[in-house]
């Protein structure tokens, strides 16, 4: 059973993975000039590098064997190298050109979208308030879609490509740590590959414009691999219910560096989108924390009847119910 202090770490760490992954926009910019593909071959590469001395630190390596004599399990770890490639750059590319309010908008959606696939995919059944939820998501992006004369496909791109990766990754089961190592290796010479290939062009920025912005760039692997680090570590330490309320920070800092440190514009029918989309995840939220009250009821009254069943047979044992033993007469 888990400590208080346990609980609180793995709050704290929570909070940090959460924390980090929202006030990331900050960082992609410090990396200009560079242009957002050369930023996200330098993520890839030297999230491997990080990543593997993360394990080489931890000694975990006994899945690398077992990954590679599972045709299966590579083509899932394939598939999720590279939904997660579109998600990392389109990411990049919208922080770095303006658009962080809408790539916040994609991490508000996720698990709606999430919800929707699990029906699609694994014939889930859903919850009376969870089909309110994705209805009510539904029409934020088709509010969203009028106001902008388009679909929001930054949003909607950045959503179903990171539900798709949760998905993947639920298939592959595999640790933070031993999946990204496994991502990033798929990711690598490609990512190398076309680093080469700037640097035979003159046009590669790493190196080019002061040892500052190299480290920056090396950097990226340290911003890709300790939030998961910390999530792993809170992943283990509190309730599922406590990481989805904490999901949502990500993307409510993300939202408020569009608006308040970018100063991107917010017409009315953005603000009416969000709302609703706030709305789903407000009732969302609602109903997991019922259900998840409701499942610990239920468990805590089998565990009493279990209790309550074993002391009477214990009673029913126990010695002074026992029938008198026969009385041996004397020969």
């Amino acid at each position: 059973m888990k400590t208080e202090n346990e609980e609180r770490a793995g709050l704290l760490y929570g909070i940090g993975a959460y924390g980090m992954w929202g006030l990331v926009p900050l960082f992609w910019p410090l990396l200009k000039p560079a242009g957002s593909v050369e930023i996200l071959a330098h993520r890839m590469a030297w999230s491997l590098v990080f990543v593997g001395i993360a394990l080489l630190a931890v000694r975990r390596w006994g899945w690398i064997g077992e990954l590679v004599r599972s045709p299966r399990k590579l083509g899932l770890i394939t598939v999720a190298a590279a939904v997660i490639t579109v998600n990392w750059a389109l990411y990049i590319w919208s922080v770095n050109t303006g658009h962080v309010v809408e790539a916040s908008l994609g991490y508000f959606i996720n698990p709606l979208v999430t919800i929707a696939l699990g029906v699609l995919v694994l014939q889930e059944r859903l919850r009376p308030a969870q089909w309110a939820a994705v209805g009510i998501g539904f029409a934020a992006v088709l509010v969203l879609a009028i106001g902008y004369g388009q679909p929001p496909w930054i949003s909607l791109v950045l959503a179903f490509s990171f539900a798709v990766y949760g998905l993947v990754k639920k298939k592959v089961n595999l640790g933070g740590l031993e999946s990204l190592a496994a991502e990033t290796a798929v990711q690598f010479l490609p990512a190398l590959g076309y680093l080469v290939w700037l640097g035979t062009q003159g046009t590669l920025a790493f190196g080019s414009h002061g040892a500052g912005h190299t480290a920056l760039l090396a950097a990226t692997g340290i911003v890709t691999a300790v939030p998961l680090v910390c999530f792993g570590a809170a992943a283990i330490r509190v309730p599922l219910s406590t990481l989805g309320l904490l999901q949502y920070l990500a993307p409510t800092l993300q939202f408020l560096l569009g608006v308040l440190y970018f100063h991107e514009e917010m017409p009315p029918e953005r603000w009416a989108g969000f709302s609703l989309v706030w709305l789903a995840l407000t009732l969302l939220t609602w109903d997991a924390l019922r259900a998840a009250r409701r499942s610990r009821a239920a468990m805590e009254a089998a565990r009493a009847i279990a209790e309550s069943a074993a002391a009477e047979s214990a009673g029913e044992a126990a010695p002074g119910d026992a029938a008198p033993a026969p009385v041996r007469q004397a020969p």
